[in-house]
C-alpha cells in the first residue's frame, strides 16, 4: 500500500482554524494518524531552563495535526487531490493525483 502524505510533501488545510493554508510535512506518524507541517498548528510552549546557559521563555512551536484534516497538493495545478497508485514499467507502484493522472 502507498502511503498517501509522505515527509516534504506540500498539503493543503481543508478544515479547522488552519483552513486554506498550504505548507510543507516535516513530519508523519502514521499509527497515530498524526502529520507536523511547516508554519502550520503553531503553539506556545512555556520553557524552563534546564541548565546553566539554558534562556526560560515562551517559544512557538508547530504541534501535530490530525492527518484527515489536510490533502496533498497537485504539482501541476497547485490545487488539492487525491491521490491514487498506479503500477509503473518497472514493476514499481507509485503515488499519482486523480486530478491530473501524474505521478508524484
Amino acid at each position: 500500500m502507498v502511503a498517501r502524505i509522505k515527509k516534504n510533501d506540500t498539503v493543503m488545510v481543508i478544515s479547522g482554524k488552519y483552513k486554506g493554508k498550504t505548507g510543507s510535512v516535516i513530519e508523519v506518524l502514521k499509527k497515530k494518524n498524526k502529520i507536523l507541517v511547516k508554519d502550520i498548528g503553531i503553539v506556545a510552549k512555556h520553557t524552563k531552563a534546564r541548565k546553566q546557559g539554558d534562556v526560560a521563555g515562551i517559544k512557538r512551536q508547530e504541534s501535530y495535526i490530525s492527518l484527515s484534516n489536510v490533502m496533498p497538493v497537485c504539482p501541476s495545478s497547485n490545487k488539492p487531490c487525491r491521490v491514487g497508485s498506479k503500477i509503473t514499467d518497472n514493476e514499481k507502484r507509485v503515488r499519482m493525483s486523480r486530478r491530473s493522472q501524474e505521478a508524484f
